[in-house]
């Protein structure tokens, strides 16, 4: 019912079965024009870790990679490379994730981006 309603409000289909509670923010975060936050992991030339947090993670590692506007700490280490991301609800949460890893060891980071390989 729910899906139904909200296929009605948007035109777009439902995520495919079986979904994640994620999945389902997801699609309605698309029908109210509301952003995801994703939490990343970038490797940069010298082989140090950065975590950032962004709503539109194409734009900012182009950001990172290419203009002034990139971190000062990556823009004398580049180029980097996006190593893990994951996305988020909110603003809040993706802040308190990336807080969170950035207190992980490297080796902890490591594990995690091990674990979550980018393809």
């Amino acid at each position: 019912m729910c899906w139904e309603l909200l296929k009605e409000a948007s035109g777009a289909p439902p995520p495919k079965l079986p979904y994640s509670f994620l999945s389902v923010v997801e699609h309605l975060s698309l029908i109210y024009n509301h952003p995801m936050f994703s939490v990343y992991i970038l490797e940069c030339k010298d082989k140090t870790l950065y975590v950032g947090c962004t709503n539109d993670l194409k734009k900012r590692l182009n950001q990172h990679n290419n203009l002034k506007s990139g971190a000062h700490y990556t823009k004398i280490r580049r180029p980097v490379v996006l190593k893990y991301s994951e996305k988020l609800p909110t603003l809040l949460e993706a802040r308190s994730r990336e807080a969170e890893i950035k207190r992980w060891k490297r080796a902890e980071k490591l594990e995690l981006i091990n674990k979550n390989v980018i393809e």
